[in-house]
């Protein structure tokens, strides 16, 4: 496995694949860009706030993405997925100090979220086989996490689970909503439609994919998009939670862009407000209803606790006629951080924003039936207690974050 020092990039969007543009890196480890002639032609520009739509050869002005631009970042995966490429690498004898962005985008190939797609000038990617045992795969999950497992059943996982993003192990699979048939093949299976499949860890509650599934149908209820999700049951009685992927459509793939790759936000480290969202948001839609879906999201956080909504857990989609539009919810689900506030602050205020911050974002931009919103809302995490015993969720928990929205619905 040899460094890569140049990539050619592609968007293969709806069944339409682009040449975008080419990545370079120099020997000083920076990465430079160049968008192809014949891409500013069609006027499809995948990163429209922070990466000139031109002709010229450009880099970053920041390194948070490890010298790329955020548009590129995003097909890199986070937490689980950085894990499994990273053992990958380590099992074919190459030195994590020497990987470049560019290495690690070489891997992703075809096969990252979204639809842009790497080719290095020499690569050659494997293919699946056909079959998924959830008890395997959670058990090997464990194993990588443990540094335990072997070259093969790396390189398995990592074609199963590399590409994906977030901190929690997961795989991409194929999954039949109707039948419960699971299989592994990436680009389709009949009747089965791409899917994320997701496994705790050992900080995790044990019953945290009810708890998750549950945040899903309160969510719904609230009035948030949400793609179709479902929880899922091992030979051996574990639960895991499953969901749809948003990036493909019928069609195809769909272009995906995290808020911290279109905005240059460092989400570890983040100075985002829900009011910066609100505002990319309407510049992609070009519609004052993008104002209304960010904040009913921001509501719903702030009185399920969910304080892990930084800025890679909101994303947007642009499609092949160049519309974008923001992505469904996802990881929404009770959390805290290390720090006790939310990663997104609500007008200024992240450690125990009210309803006051969620009106005052309102008057900022103009949404004039936020307190139908926020009725709304309530309505639907009032029902905690019966959505968290229909869906399996221990008594233990179910009663800490009820206790929790019940605090949080009188915060004024």
């Amino acid at each position: 496995m040899k460094p890569i020092s140049k990539i050619f990039v592609k968007l293969n969007l709806q069944g339409q694949l682009h040449d975008v543009g080419i990545l370079v890196v120099d020997t000083a480890n920076m990465i430079y860009f160049k968008y192809a002639d014949s891409f500013l032609e069609k006027r499809l520009n995948i990163s429209p706030i922070v990466l000139d739509y031109t002709g010229k050869i450009s880099k970053p002005n920041t390194h948070i993405f490890e010298s790329l631009y955020g548009v590129f970042a995003d097909s890199l995966p986070d937490g689980w997925g950085r894990l499994l490429m990273d053992r990958y690498f380590q099992s074919h004898q190459r030195q994590l100090s020497d990987i470049t962005s560019l290495d690690r985008l070489s891997l992703i190939g075809r096969y990252g979220m979204g639809a842009l797609e790497y080719f290095p000038e020499s690569f050659e990617q494997e293919e699946m086989s056909n079959n998924v045992d959830l008890d395997f795969l959670y058990a090997e999950t464990q194993s990588v996490l443990n540094d335990m497992s072997s070259e093969h059943r790396i390189d398995y996982l990592y074609q199963l689970g590399g590409s994906s993003a977030g901190a929690r192990p997961k795989v991409l699979i194929q999954y039949n909503f109707d039948s419960q048939i699971i299989t592994n093949g990436l680009e389709g299976n009949e009747g089965s439609v791409p899917c994320i499949l997701k496994f705790p860890t050992s900080n995790d509650l044990p019953d945290i994919a009810n708890m998750e599934y549950a945040y899903y149908l309160m969510a719904i209820e609230a009035g948030i998009e949400m793609s179709r999700s479902a929880l899922l049951s091992s030979d051996n009685g574990k639960q895991f939670f499953i969901t749809q992927r948003f990036d493909r459509s019928d069609s195809g793939k769909l272009h995906m862009h995290s808020a911290a790759g279109l905005l240059h936000d460092n989400f570890r480290y983040s100075t985002m407000d829900y009011g910066h969202l609100m505002d990319a948001a309407f510049r992609l839609e070009k519609s004052v209803i993008a104002y209304e879906k960010i904040l009913r999201m921001a509501y719903f956080n702030l009185v399920t606790n969910n304080r892990d909504d930084h800025s890679k857990n909101f994303s947007f989609l642009m499609d092949s006629d160049g519309r974008w539009r923001l992505a469904p919810a996802y990881d929404l689900t009770y959390s805290t951080t290390s720090h006790g506030y939310h990663s997104t602050s609500y007008a200024g205020e992240s450690k125990n924003p009210t309803v006051a911050q969620i009106k005052s974002l309102a008057q900022i931009f103009k949404v004039e039936n936020v307190n139908n919103l926020i009725d709304q809302v309530n309505q639907s995490v009032s029902k905690w207690s019966s959505i968290a015993k229909n869906t399996g969720v221990s008594g233990g928990t179910s009663e800490m974050i009820g206790k929790y929205i019940a605090i949080a619905m009188k915060r004024k």
